[in-house]
């Protein structure tokens, strides 16, 4: 079957796409630039932005399924930023299936679009969007998650996953972040109290998209859903981000701050970071506390029953996948 990957050469695309590929599937990705292992692998690839709608046009031409990972990823950016790839690009990536007459698109969508900041303790589909999404990127791929879900059709089957904290070998934002911070001496635990979170180990995910590309055909009815997608086992934030930090070799973190401490960092730090227009991400931001002092972690049990997806490596099995992968800059 014809595919195509939106996003191709990030990380959950490039392991997506090496994937459909081992498959036999015939596979198009569609990113910013060319990515030269792509052609090993027998992939052709669209090269252009999610924001401008005729490319995004010929990328989908013939395509029979669209798999839409491509993103602006992150916690610091302007609205308007972010609205043009999550929002607007997946507009473009809806319109031009409809225009070309996908039968399936799969949308890599975020557990996050429904945190509002405070508690998610085994948290299902049943939750809403918050009233005040918590960051700019929460909020655009809530809108985005919208779109596609509102698109599903008779003629285009669309679905929406719901990962929370993607991590493996050939990350690129979670993993490579801690260790750089770990690295840098100034990682400290906000407060003193430890909160269950859930993460998503990256052949896991991969999966999870197999499976709801091959569902979508046996069981149309599973069109016009979202899922959320987990390892299916909470961990404690600081066990997860000490394992990663064990992985590279470097001492765990065992320092507190005040939580009351932190988050006057955080806001000090963003308010000088908008007054200078700095582009890069401040070293701590509000968002980034409260993900580290809530609980977060999500019930499974509707992809599981509807997907069939069953996590295949542990938490426990991911972590030693790490210390042979781990590339920070």
């Amino acid at each position: 079957m014809k595919v195509l990957v939106t996003g191709g050469g990030g990380f959950v695309g490039k392991a997506l796409v090496c994937r459909l590929v081992d498959l036999g599937h015939e596979v198009f990705s569609f990113s910013r630039r060319i990515y030269p292992e792509h052609q090993t692998w027998g992939v052709r690839d669209f090269q252009g932005d999610l924001t401008r709608a005729t490319e995004v046009e010929n990328a989908c031409q013939s395509m029979e399924a669209v798999f839409h990972v491509g993103a602006k990823v992150g916690i610091w950016g302007t609205y308007e930023e972010f609205f043009r790839v999550n929002v607007l690009g997946t507009q473009h990536v809806i319109n031009a299936c409809i225009k070309h007459k996908v039968r399936k698109l799969i949308y890599t969508s975020s557990a996050s679009v429904v945190f509002d900041g405070s508690d998610i303790e085994g948290g299902n589909e049943s939750l809403s969007y918050p009233a005040r999404p918590v960051s700019n990127y929460t909020s655009t791929k809530a809108q985005a998650e919208q779109l596609v879900i509102n698109a599903n059709s008779e003629s285009l089957k669309t679905i929406a996953l719901r990962p929370h904290l993607i991590w493996g070998p050939g990350d690129t934002q979670l993993v490579p972040k801690i260790i750089q911070r770990a690295r840098s001496g100034r990682l400290r635990k906000p407060g003193r109290k430890d909160h269950l979170i859930d993460t998503t180990f990256i052949d896991n995910f991969i999966d999870a998209q197999i499976l709801a590309f091959e569902k979508l055909s046996i069981n149309p009815v599973l069109g016009g859903r979202a899922f959320f997608i987990t390892n299916g086992e909470p961990v404690y934030i600081w066990d997860f981000i000490n394992s990663v930090i064990q992985a590279s070799g470097l001492p765990t973190i065992q320092k507190t701050v005040p939580k009351s401490l932190a988050l006057l960092l955080a806001i000090v730090l963003e308010k000088t970071h908008q007054v200078l227009r700095l582009k890069k991400e401040p070293y701590l931001t509000r968002f980034v506390i409260d993900e580290l002092c809530t609980h977060h972690w999500f019930d499974i049990s509707a992809a599981k029953r509807d997907l069939d997806y069953i996590p295949r490596i542990s938490n426990r099995e991911g972590y030693p996948c790490l210390s042979n992968a781990l590339e920070v800059d």
